[in-house]
């Protein structure tokens, strides 16, 4: 961590290691327009708003909302950081996540219940092949 006029900054590597993720990553991420670090020539200086933007990135990925999804609610904070349409968005967003995760268990669930059932027969009818039932 590097500190610049009383505040800390970052280098892409330092990010990499905290979040263990690749610096190819963060550059996708400022690519889609995720993060907007400051320049130094060719090195790129990522202050503490982009270190809470990237730890927010990974959350919203691993809660299976899309990069786009990420954005979207970003764009709406940087337009009013207090904003309920934000939160607003947000909680329509989570509600349609989870009826979507829902849906996948569900949908396992009756898998499961199929597996159960094929696994049954197979091994009902292999018992019956051992006994010399089935020729």
């Amino acid at each position: 961590m590097i500190t610049q006029n009383n505040e800390a900054t970052y280098a892409i590597g330092e990010l990499a290691k905290e979040f263990d993720i690749t610096p190819r990553s963060i550059r996708f991420y400022e690519e889609q327009g995720l993060l907007s670090p400051k320049r130094t020539g060719q090195n790129r200086i990522y202050d503490n708003k982009d270190r809470v933007r990237l730890k927010l990135i990974l959350r919203g990925k691993r809660l299976g909302f899309s990069l786009a999804e990420v954005k979207t609610l970003f764009e709406m904070y940087d337009a009013n950081p207090n904003s309920a349409i934000q939160l607003e968005a947000m909680l329509a967003m989570t509600e349609k996540k989870r009826a979507v995760l829902h849906q996948q268990l569900e949908d396992i669930q009756m898998l499961m219940t199929e597996l159960d059932d094929v696994e049954a027969r197979c091994r009902e009818e292999l018992e019956e092949l051992k006994r010399g039932k089935i020729a």
